[in-house]
């Protein structure tokens, strides 16, 4: 029995062994051998690896893949018309070099994120003071995140690199803080109402002057069917009294009956008025008589 215990037992010791000698780095991850503090090894390639057992050596692993930063912080930022604003940012970046890396920022990703929010932040308020808020909002916005993320390449890859790879450095909001949002949008309210009201003043100006212009052209044309009536009328008129004297040159007797016609029938349209006439000298009677005119008398 002591010696199956002790085979046992010696089996157990040995798993462990192995157990601490044996490691996995996975395909996301680097693999980290330290040997007594100091960093022996750094395996890049996934699969099983081998090491002394603790304490002659350890493994530490640092991700490898393509890591976000956003930001953290909602301090102001000062434009070059001195105006406080808001940016929200986010930065792409990896570790490349977990050597560099371990030796200049730190053993896990926190650290290298808290270093490079700081030299963002830096870099993103040296660039805004620069510009003013429309630069901020047009097409700028690109050549700013351009520099940002140069100035920050430059910082990690200075006289000692932190072996990390910046892949990308992007804006997704600008705004004004919210103490002076308020007086922003009361600015462009009173803004755009004085617009509106001088497209309304123009607008009724112009409204003016169409209907000025419309009673112009009535007159006119008012004026001129006047005109051409009147026209028509006097030529009807000259027509009529050529056709009239043409036609009592013909009979200037039976001319002269029908006016005294015209004159009688006049005056008998007039009920107030009593009309005495000498049959002896009137034309009419003498006509109704059946006696000749005293025209036509020889």
């Amino acid at each position: 029995m002591n010696r199956v215990g002790f085979i046992a037992s010696t089996l157990l010791v040995v798993l462990a062994l192995l157990s601490s000698m044996l490691f996995v780095v996975d395909q996301r991850q680097f693999g980290v051998v330290y040997a007594l503090g100091q960093i022996k090894e750094v395996i890049t390639e996934p699969g099983l690896n081998f090491k002394l057992p603790p304490p002659f050596q350890n493994v530490r692993y640092i991700d490898k893949r393509l890591l976000t930063l956003d930001s953290s912080d909602t301090e102001s930022m000062l434009t070059a018309e001195k105006q406080r604003v808001v940016i929200d940012w986010y930065v792409r970046w990896r570790i490349s070099d977990p050597s560099e890396y371990i030796r200049n920022v730190g053993l896990d990703e926190n650290a290298g994120a808290i270093q490079l929010n700081r030299v963002v932040r830096n870099a993103f308020q040296e660039e805004v003071n620069r510009r003013t808020v429309k630069e901020l909002l047009s097409a700028r916005r690109e050549e700013l995140m351009a520099e940002v993320k140069r100035e920050v390449l430059e910082a990690v890859r200075g006289a000692k690199p932190w072996g990390v790879d910046v892949v990308d450095v992007r804006i997704t909001r600008v705004d004004y803080v919210e103490a002076i949002t308020e007086s922003v949008y009361r600015r462009m309210e009173a803004e755009r109402k004085r617009v509106a009201n001088e497209l309304r003043s123009t607008g009724a100006a112009e409204g003016e002057k169409i209907r000025a212009d419309a009673d112009r052209q009535r007159e006119i044309t008012i004026a001129n069917a006047y005109r051409d009536a009147q026209k028509i009328k006097g030529e009807g008129d000259a027509e009529a009294a050529r056709i009239y004297a043409d036609a009592f040159g013909r009979d200037p007797q039976f001319a002269q009956f029908y006016r005294s016609l015209e004159a009688y029938k006049s005056s008998f349209n007039k009920k107030s008025d009593v009309i005495v006439v000498d049959p002896s000298s009137s034309e009419f009677f003498k006509a109704y008589r059946g006696a000749p005119p005293a025209a036509s008398r020889p």
